[in-house]
């Protein structure tokens, strides 16, 4: 699902549209009105230091940052969290490295959704550049701290997932071909590095071929819970113009491969029951069967810039897509609701 401000009555009420509806739902529940107005990007003029930017979402969680540098979980976009008792969890001031930024965030993964109480949860933070920090929100009895590394490799730039089945984060290699691990427990600047081989690739048309040639791409690690699965998808980008004339990256082709345990990535046009979700939020995958309404087999994309989705079965397929911008990029993963 994805959540959407709304101005009702001086606050903000939050709206939801979930995946298996076509139409928007709004709630009671209410957000801060300054949460959500930003996405990840400061005016260097703006005097404004309350300001809160949404730079990432996890397991429900957004992540957020003021001028402070103070990094905090929140959970009001989570559309079962309570409004009246709003958990907010401050990690501590960023630490940058030598030659790195910590202004621009690239995304925020975790390693379980309970940040507030499990000890052992890891929140992982990659910034635009080499940096890549750890932290433990519930530390026990010490206070927590940022562990932080600079990755050599300049090729690691893509975002950050973590993987429940390799109890590993990971981050994909510009091109797909390698793969890097980092353990939660003992993060290092020597990550364990996997080869990627690419299998049963399609004999695509001209047009198509010119038309990859021609866009950013980028590459994306998407676990499958429910399956057990895991799968790179290469997004292909492209400037268009939305409907004010302002230009946005708007995905043009999407590539979707199964990876195995000796590392072969192969390319795959459907996915059985499963629909995969690409956002500003660690991405995920679910049963469609599940959900009443879903169609399977399909990725749904919703970013800043883009909206949209695709039918693997329709190949070669075509994106059906909306452009932004959206302020609230995220989509959350199904929670579990608990009765007070």
């Amino acid at each position: 699902m994805g959540a959407f401000p709304r101005e009702d009555g001086g606050l903000r009420r939050l709206a939801v549209a979930y995946a298996n509806q076509p139409s928007v739902t709004q709630l009671d529940k209410v957000i801060p009105l300054g949460l959500g107005l930003v996405f990840n990007c400061y005016d260097d003029d703006d005097e404004d230091d309350e300001k809160t930017l949404t730079i990432g979402a996890s397991h429900g969680w957004v992540a957020t940052l003021k001028k402070d540098g103070i990094l905090r979980l929140q959970d009001d976009f989570n559309p079962v969290a309570s409004d009246a008792n709003p958990k907010r969890i401050p990690l501590p001031p960023l630490v940058t490295l030598p030659h790195c930024q910590t202004n621009i965030i690239t995304n925020v993964s975790m390693s379980s959704s309970s940040p507030e109480d499990d000890e052992d949860c890891v929140v992982a933070v990659k910034f635009l550049g080499p940096q890549l920090s750890f932290c433990k929100p519930a530390a026990g009895q010490s206070r927590p701290e940022w562990t932080n590394i600079k990755i050599e490799n300049p090729c690691f730039s893509s975002r950050v997932m973590y993987s429940e089945k390799d109890n590993m984060f990971r981050i994909p290699g510009s091109g797909g071909h390698l793969i890097g691990s980092w353990d939660p427990c003992n993060p290092s600047d020597d990550p364990k590095l996997h080869k990627v081989e690419f299998q049963n690739l399609p004999k695509l048309p001209m047009a198509t071929r010119e038309l990859m040639d021609s866009c950013f791409t980028s590459e994306h690690l998407v676990e499958s819970r429910p399956t057990g699965e895991t799968f790179l998808v290469k997004q292909y980008k492209k400037t268009a113009k939305n409907k004010e004339g302002v230009d946005i990256m708007k995905t043009e082709f999407l590539m979707v491969f199964k990876l195995d345990d000796e590392g072969n990535a192969v390319c795959i046009q459907r996915m059985g029951d499963l629909n995969m979700f690409l956002s500003m939020s660690e991405p995920f995958c679910v049963l469609a069967s599940s959900f009443p309404g879903m169609l399977s087999s399909t990725v749904h994309i919703y970013d800043y810039d883009d909206m949209g989705y695709v039918y693997l079965d329709d190949f070669p397929f075509h994106i059906y897509s909306v452009s932004g911008p959206h302020l609230v990029p995220y989509q959350i993963p199904p929670q579990d609701i608990i009765e007070n």
